[in-house]
């Protein structure tokens, strides 16, 4: 089953937990893990990625959100703006082991929405696939600065998958894991 869809990729963070670095371009596998995450969706109509310019995404649409470095919300106000697919994929820049087939298994379930679930039972609200006119209408209708209080109540299928593709890079030791190639699969998201 083919779903119309574009991806948004959030990359803006401060990543304070790794020292103020550049997260979305820290290397895994020899790749920086934003280009990592675009691999993930091939299939998508157009990626944006919100966040700074990076060369190695030569066909994607680059914003910035309001202010910069303001937060998830504002991320995804910023790039839904040039979402122009039915469906919206939206993901962190720092999922190292996200693959195609991961996004696929959340666009075949969803209803108004599905969201990858963790090794705990926890929603990972950067793992997910959403309609884009109720999140567009959603959005609208927040005032808020937490994913959780946007995107729960739009009541989305809860997938869990098997590995670890929900497993982000937000402190050295996640990176270090990552580098690895094998994370625990209990490993905190």
């Amino acid at each position: 089953m083919s779903v119309r869809h574009d991806a948004c990729i959030l990359a803006g963070g401060l990543a304070r937990r790794l020292g103020g670095c550049d997260k979305p371009g820290l290397r895994v596998g020899g790749r920086p893990l934003v280009e990592r995450v675009a691999a993930a969706v091939p299939d998508a109509g157009r990626l944006i990625v919100v966040g700074s310019p990076r060369p190695g995404l030569p066909g994607a649409l680059f914003l910035r959100e309001d202010p910069p470095g303001g937060g998830p919300v504002p991320a995804l106000r910023a790039g839904l703006t040039a979402v122009s697919a039915p469906w919206v994929a939206l993901l962190a820049a720092d999922l190292p082991f996200l693959a195609p087939e991961h996004v696929r298994a959340l666009l075949e379930a969803a209803g108004t929405g599905a969201v990858l679930v963790d090794g705990d039972g926890r929603e990972q609200w950067l793992v997910g696939v959403w309609r884009t006119a109720e999140l567009t209408r959603a959005l609208a209708r927040y005032e808020g600065r937490s994913l959780h209080g946007l995107l729960a109540p739009l009541d989305p299928v809860r997938i869990t998958l098997p590995g670890t593709p929900w497993f982000d890079c937000d402190t050295p030791e996640d990176l270090r894991r990552a580098r690895s190639g094998e994370p625990d699969a209990s490993a905190r998201a």
